[in-house]
């Protein structure tokens, strides 16, 4: 193989590389473009859930992350016999015990008795209903 079968060779392998590297970068833009695009779309999507919320229960609590709910009905499931006190349970679940942690739970305490989950056999108990 002589010098300029080589720079032919080299010039070659070169303009394929080009080539691809501009075949990658417009994938790469397209992706880029779709990506904008879904993110716009999911914070749609959260907005729009967010006006829902509010409007189907303005002026309620946001929603706890699911895993507290739970959290509460496992542990009530665990003993479906025994009552408890919302204090009991932050104790219990090694949750924050300040007061206003307590009473987001007696709030979601009420919700699950509202529900049907739980009953209240007394003020300020809870126990799962049989």
């Amino acid at each position: 193989m002589n010098v300029s079968d080589l720079l032919r060779h080299l010039q070659a392998e070169q303009d394929q590389a080009a080539a691809h590297t501009e075949d990658l970068q417009r994938q790469i833009d397209d992706l880029t473009a779709a990506l904008v695009e879904a993110r716009a779309h999911l914070t749609e999507l959260q907005t729009t859930s967010k006006v829902i919320d509010g409007i189907i229960s303005p002026g309620a609590e946001p929603r706890p992350a699911p895993d507290t709910y739970q959290r509460l009905v496992a542990h009530f499931n665990d003993h479906p016999r025994q009552s408890f006190r919302a204090r009991e349970l932050h104790e219990l679940l090694d949750l924050p015990t300040d007061e206003a942690s307590v009473n987001t739970t007696r709030s979601r305490l009420g919700r699950l008795v509202r529900q049907g989950v739980l009953t209240q056999p007394g003020r300020g108990i809870y126990q799962k209903r049989t």
